[in-house]
């Protein structure tokens, strides 16, 4: 499951936007292990919105998930590489509280040894996107 730096706590109180970093591969392929995030605090959450919580069992861990649907007790998240785990298959639904706020963009860094100017131009297209809602997550889930 995607860890998320700390930093992500410590600018949270002053500004509604924070950055984070993703370890881990649960997200892939939307995200990749060692993408940067523009998370929106206290956003308004949707069905099939990429979001920043607090795990349920380790509230100092925080993930990254996709919110699938809203039910009785809170969010259920899923990661989007089913094989990876570490989301609601695994610790049931997530309380409304723990959701802290919804992936805005993510911002790829550049390879090291990354030089040829094809390799550049590849990369500046591609580097910063948009983390954009699936609303296929939720009927993924009811065609568990």
């Amino acid at each position: 499951m995607p860890e998320l730096s700390q930093e992500t706590e410590r600018g949270r109180a002053a500004l509604p936007f924070g950055t984070a970093e993703v370890t881990g591969p649960s997200m892939v392929p939307t995200l990749q292990h060692g993408d940067l995030l523009v998370v929106q605090y206290g956003a308004r959450v949707r069905p099939g919105d990429v979001v920043v919580l607090r795990h349920p069992f380790q509230q100092d861990l925080l993930v990254v998930k996709r919110a699938a649907e809203r039910r009785e007790g809170g969010w259920w998240v899923l990661g989007d590489n089913a094989y990876a785990g570490g989301d609601s298959t695994d610790y049931g639904t997530v309380p409304e509280e723990l959701v802290l706020g919804k992936v805005r963009f993510r911002y790829r860094p550049p390879k090291k040894g990354q030089r040829s100017p094809f390799a550049v131009a590849r990369w500046v297209l591609s580097a910063a996107r948009p983390v954009l809602s699936d609303r296929s997550a939720s009927r993924r889930l009811r065609a568990r």
